[in-house]
Formats: C-alpha cells, structure tokens, sequence
C-alpha cells in the first residue's frame, strides 16, 4: 500500500497539473474569465485534494483487506475514477453555484462537463503514476509473472 508520502506527492501533482489543464480549457468552453475559472478551479482543488487523499486511502483500505492487494484492474480503475468524481460533484455542487450565481440546475451541467474531464484525466494520470511510481510488492509480482 502507498505511503502517506507518496499519496501527497499524487494528490499534489495530480491537482496542479489539473489546475493547469482546467482553467483555459475551462474559461474557454464555459466562457468565463481567467480569474473566475482559476477560483473555481483552486477552490475545487483544495476540495478534491482533501477528498481524494481520504478517498484513496479508504479505497486501497477496502481492496487490501477484500483481495488482499492495491493493484487495480482496467475496470477497476474506470469504477475508481467515476467513484471518484461523483463523490467530488456532490462536494462541489453548492459552492459553484453560490460563486457563480447560478442554480443548483446550471451548476450542475458545469460540473459534470468539468467531472466528465476529471474522469478521463484522473484514468490516465492515475495510470501513468503507477506506472512512474510502482509500489515494490508489484515490481515483484511483474517480475515474477515475466
């Protein structure tokens, strides 16, 4: 299982390289400015950064202690990743629309447009970031598989 250590270096990569990603495409697609999309992408960030340092330690809790291992499967890693952003869009729902002004409704389009992203983002960057930093118990068992 991953370290405090390592989970604070995935959750502060994954969230930056977020940030960076979001607030153009985002001002872009939604029409809204550099400055109202950095809010709403920090504010979401420092929300999504506390959520998924608890969601995947409860996570990688959970498959430990059913199958004995962290190592996730193709489907797994899409439930993980959808799991992911559909607890993050009912955190995030109310305070988009309060910023924004906008009804709950509105908010919510925004949302899952800016989750459906997240979905696919958090698939490849949690794929690359196992793949950059394996845990040790999987190097042994590709070696051994090899």
């Amino acid at each position: 299982m991953r370290t405090t250590r390592d989970r604070i270096r995935h959750a502060i990569l994954f969230e930056l390289i977020g940030l960076a990603l979001i607030i153009p495409l985002g001002g872009l697609v939604f029409g809204l400015g550099a400055e109202t999309m950095g809010v709403i992408g920090v504010g979401s960030a420092v929300a999504a950064t506390a959520w998924n340092y608890a969601y995947n330690l409860g996570f990688d809790r959970a498959m430990q202690r059913w199958a004995g291992h962290t190592r996730k499967s193709l489907g797994l890693r899409i439930a993980h990743a959808v799991l992911f952003e559909a607890g993050l869009l009912v955190i995030l729902l109310p305070p988009i629309a309060w910023y924004l002004g906008v009804t709950l409704v509105q908010a919510f389009v925004m949302d899952l447009a800016i989750a459906a992203f997240y979905v696919a983002y958090a698939f490849a960057f949690n794929l690359a970031y196992d793949r950059v930093f394996p845990l040790q118990d999987w190097k042994v068992a590709a070696e051994a598989a090899s």
